[in-house]
C-alpha cells in the first residue's frame, strides 16, 4: 500500500470549485509554516508570501486573470513573490553591491525557488483538506500586481495559487492522464523519439479522456499547447520585470 504523502501526491488535482466555507486562522499559519521550510537557493530565501482574504481585493485579482471564476470564488489568495530585496539587505549590511537581479541565473533562481515554495504550500494546504490551483495569469497585468501589492525594486510576482475547502464535485472529478512514462522519464540521456511519440500518444489519450468525462468539445493538448506557445502570452512580463530592476543578462557592466 502506498504510503499517506504518494497518494497524496499521485491524486493532486487542481481544484476549481470551493464551497465557500473558511480556511481556519490555525490551518493558513501551518500551511504558511510549513511552504516556508521549502529549500532555497544558498538558504537565501529570496520568496515572500503576500496573501489576501479580502473578497473584493481579490474579486479585483480575478479580473486582472482574464476573469477565472476559480480565482473569484477562493477563500484566500496567494502571491509567490521572488524577493531580491530581502537579499540585497545582506549585500548592504556587508558594503557590496548585489547584481543578482540583473543576471539570466537571478530571473531562473527566482522562478525556481518560487516554484519550489509553490509545490510545498499547495502539498500542505492539501494535506490539510483544502483544494488550490496555480494562477499563472497574474503576470498578464503584472504591473498592476506590482502596484496593488505594493511591491519594491528586485521583487516580482511569480506565480499565484488559490486556497479554498472543495467542493465535493471537484473532489471527484478524474485525474487527468499524463503523458506516457517513457517519454517522461528518461535514464542517461534525451531520446527525442520518445518525446515525439509520447506527446502524439498522449493527445490521442487526452481526447478519449475528454470524450468520456463529457467534455470532448474542449480543445485537445496539441490545440491547447500550440495555442498558447505559438504566442508571447503575457506580454508585460519584460517590461514589468526590467521596471523592477530585473534584467536578463550573463555579464554586468
Amino acid at each position: 500500500m502506498k504510503n499517506q504523502t504518494i497518494k497524496q501526491l499521485q491524486n493532486r488535482t487542481s481544484i476549481r470549485e470551493f464551497t465557500g466555507d473558511s480556511v481556519s486562522d490555525d490551518d493558513l499559519e501551518l500551511i504558511f509554516k510549513t511552504a516556508q521550510r521549502a529549500p532555497t537557493s544558498i538558504n537565501a530565501q529570496q520568496i515572500s508570501l503576500i496573501y489576501t482574504r479580502d473578497k473584493e481585493k481579490i474579486k479585483y485579482i480575478a479580473e486582472l486573470c482574464g476573469g477565472q471564476p476559480q480565482v473569484a470564488t477562493a477563500e484566500v489568495f496567494v502571491f509567490i513573490v521572488i524577493d531580491f530585496n530581502r537579499t540585497n539587505y545582506a549585500a548592504i549590511a556587508e558594503g557590496k553591491t548585489q547584481v543578482v537581479e540583473k543576471c539570466a541565473e537571478g530571473i531562473i533562481v527566482g522562478a525556481v525557488d518560487a516554484g519550489i515554495m509553490l509545490s510545498s504550500l499547495q502539498s500542505a494546504a492539501e494535506a490539510l483538506g483544502y483544494g488550490t490551483t496555480a494562477i499563472g495569469a497574474i503576470r498578464g497585468n503584472s504591473d498592476k500586481i506590482v502596484e496593488l501589492l505594493g511591491l519594491p525594486a528586485r521583487t516580482f510576482a511569480a506565480v499565484g495559487t488559490t486556497i479554498g475547502v472543495p467542493s465535493q464535485k471537484a473532489k471527484s472529478a478524474p485525474l487527468k492522464p499524463r503523458v506516457p512514462f517513457e517519454s517522461f522519464a528518461m535514464e542517461d540521456i534525451y531520446e527525442n523519439e520518445k518525446v515525439k511519440k509520447g506527446a502524439y500518444s498522449y493527445n490521442e489519450e487526452f481526447k478519449a479522456f475528454r470524450d468520456k468525462t463529457g467534455s470532448g468539445s474542449l480543445p485537445s493538448y496539441f490545440e491547447t499547447t500550440s495555442g498558447f506557445y505559438e504566442k508571447s502570452y503575457y506580454r508585460k512580463t519584460a517590461t514589468v520585470l526590467e521596471a523592477q530592476g530585473f534584467r536578463f543578462s550573463d555579464s554586468i557592466d
